[in-house]
């Protein structure tokens, strides 16, 4: 039986098997970071960022509209709000702003920390911001709470021609 674990290690694989794919993020390029689930990347496809949340998501949509795929990994959901200008007002509203000309294709890949589990990672590092986000921006944010969906979702965002948000669960791992 595959585990949380397993099925996002699973999922980063395919979606590496399309050079078109990017993973930026910090800890990417190291695959005892980000639970191992980069393990199956290519390390060429690994851009590895400082811890610069809003950096990260910029990077990202430069690269999205060049055609890329890029999937921006942010390993602690609390600090999604220092990236909350490039979500909202660049990723989110760039398809309004140039009249249809731009439509960046970013998958966020959050993490909510772990509270039930051995490590407890801590106040700072268990929000869940998946409904304040989606309050927010006008593509699909989802919560993925069963381990059996998890390859249909990434790879429905990464067919998707607009940007989504998934939401992980460290308790699930």
């Amino acid at each position: 039986m595959s585990t949380y674990k397993d099925n996002l290690t699973a999922a980063m694989t395919a979606m590496g098997t399309d050079p078109r794919s990017r993973f930026i993020g910090y800890g990417v390029r190291e695959p005892s970071r980000g639970g191992g689930t980069f393990a199956g990347v290519a390390k060429e496809q690994c851009v590895e960022t400082p811890v610069a949340e809003n950096l990260m998501v910029g990077l990202a949509i430069g690269m999205a509209l060049t055609g890329l795929k890029p999937l921006v990994y942010i390993e602690r959901a609390d600090f999604m709000l220092n990236a909350l200008d490039a979500i909202v007002n660049h990723l989110d509203a760039m398809k309004r702003i140039s009249r249809g000309e731009f439509e960046p294709a970013v998958i966020l890949r959050i993490v909510v920390g772990n509270s039930q589990k051995p490590l407890y990672t801590g106040p700072t590092h268990t929000r869940d911001f998946a409904h304040a986000l989606s309050c927010m921006v006008s593509f699909p944010v989802v919560s993925i709470t069963k381990e059996e969906s998890i390859a249909e979702h990434y790879a429905k965002a990464f067919s998707s021609h607009q940007s989504t948000a998934l939401f992980e669960f460290k308790d699930l791992l």
